[in-house]
């Protein structure tokens, strides 16, 4: 700062101050939201919890995590922070947000492109303008599909999470925490830059009140100067006997100068009392704002660094917590199975005795029927010997009449046929009388 700065003027420079959205109301909304899982029966859902009990909690926990993360997705719309920077998007959510941001990045050069041709008559007849034209409006086009984009991700992400399981709700938790680690770290460095520039306008402010005193000091001795001669022609104005003479008018003259002079010099002491005052306010009033940011940098860092710890920390529980509901759908799978094999069990056992039960019943019914079965055997062998006996004789004359007509003896193959079981089948299968067990392959039982 030069030595010849007046402290009166105004050369003050503009800031762009940032503005954030309404933070308590985002804020509040989640804070009673939270609340409302207070749960006075916990304990006894815990006396009580049976595997099927543990369904529901663990439902309840997805629903809940569900709940979290939507309001997250729209507190974070609220605080003005980037979707695409606060949430896990999967790859065909990120496509949405990075085809567009291509689409626009293409169109911007395709219109620098098209209006960096020279405006000459021979390009204007190949069609610069309509190029420009094209190109502006495909960069419309490509803006309004990039601010559209995030929307579009944002739908996909909620319709994604809608359904999603537990270990998918604390992923996308997670990575929230990881995401506001990063932005509370960047809020920190934000304030420690205030904080700077903050001593920086204190040292200024201190500066300007000690100058602005020295200046007062100044004002002060020459006003008690004038003062003194103002004293001095007010005297000599009253000792002019002729009030109409040039004499008066030159003391009346000196006399006006006089006071304005002191006017001036006391506008000027006031205008440097003030400005001391309000330097030296600013003094204790920046004092108070570096505390203040201080205290709120600490506690972000307090914050961020439990956030992150109890981050790592919480990783591992998730994990603990997925594995202990995967190992209880196993348990709950296992006495599934259980049941089903002891159903299984009972089942087999009555069907193998009742197996047993009709072995018995038919082995007792064949030896009954043994005594009909000879009789009906007679009778079957009877027919058979007669049909059998009228084969025979047709055999015969099937070989005299191949014999006298080809001049082939029959009689070597009808006698081997004659040797062959006459109860195997003519197509070379199993016997008639012995079935194949079907085979029965049971899901349960393999």
């Amino acid at each position: 700062m030069s030595d010849d700065f007046d402290l009166l003027e105004t050369n003050s420079q503009e800031r762009t101050e940032k503005v954030d959205v309404n933070w308590g109301k985002a804020i509040d909304q989640m804070k009673s939201k939270l609340a409302q899982e207070d749960d006075p029966e916990s304990r006894q859902k815990i006396l009580n919890a049976t595997l099927d009990n543990v369904v529901d909690m663990a439902e309840k926990d997805r629903t809940t995590l569900l709940d979290a993360i939507k309001d997250l997705t729209d507190y974070q719309d609220e605080v003005g922070i980037m979707f695409e920077g606060f949430s896990a998007l999967n790859a065909a959510e990120q496509k949405i947000i990075d085809d567009a941001i291509k689409r626009l990045e293409r169109a911007k050069v395709e219109l620098e492109d098209a209006k960096n041709k020279p405006d000459t008559w021979w390009n204007n007849l190949w069609g610069r303008k309509g190029k420009i034209r094209d190109a502006e409006q495909e960069l419309q086009a490509a803006q309004k599909e990039r601010d559209a984009s995030d929307n579009k991700a944002k739908a996909m992400f909620q319709q994604r999470i809608e359904t999603a399981d537990v270990q998918t709700l604390l992923n996308e938790l997670s990575f929230k925490s990881q995401a506001a680690i990063k932005r509370l770290k960047d809020r920190e460095l934000e304030i420690k830059e205030v904080e700077e520039s903050l001593k920086t306008a204190i040292v200024e402010a201190s500066n300007n009140h000690t100058k602005a005193l020295q200046k007062k000091k100044e004002v002060e001795a020459k006003l008690e100067e004038q003062y003194a001669l103002l004293k001095q022609a007010r005297q000599a104005l009253e000792e002019v006997a002729d009030k109409q003479s040039t004499e008066y008018s030159e003391a009346l003259e000196k006399v006006t100068q006089l006071e304005q002079k002191v006017e001036e010099l006391e506008g000027l002491k006031n205008a440097y009392t003030t400005l001391a005052a309000s330097k030296d306010s600013f003094v204790h009033k920046h004092n108070l704002t570096i505390k203040v940011l201080t205290s709120l940098r600490s506690n972000l860092q307090t914050h961020r660094a439990k956030l992150k710890s109890d981050t790592d920390e919480r990783l591992k529980y998730y994990d603990g917590y997925v594995v202990a509901l995967k190992a209880r759908t196993d348990q709950e799978f296992a006495a599934i199975l259980e049941h089903l094999g002891v159903k299984t069990d009972e089942h087999i056992g009555e069907t193998l005795a009742a197996m047993h039960t009709a072995s018995a019943k038919a082995r007792q019914e064949m030896m009954d029927n043994i005594p009909v079965h000879e009789k009906v055997m007679q009778g079957v062998y009877g027919s058979y010997a007669e049909a059998l006996k009228e084969i025979r004789t047709k055999d015969e004359e099937i070989q005299k009449n191949f014999a006298d007509r080809y001049g082939i003896d029959m009689k070597e193959i009808f006698d081997e046929y004659y040797k062959a079981d006459p109860n195997a089948p003519s197509d070379g299968g199993e016997p008639e009388g012995e079935l194949k067990p079907e085979a029965n392959d049971d899901d349960l039982l393999g």
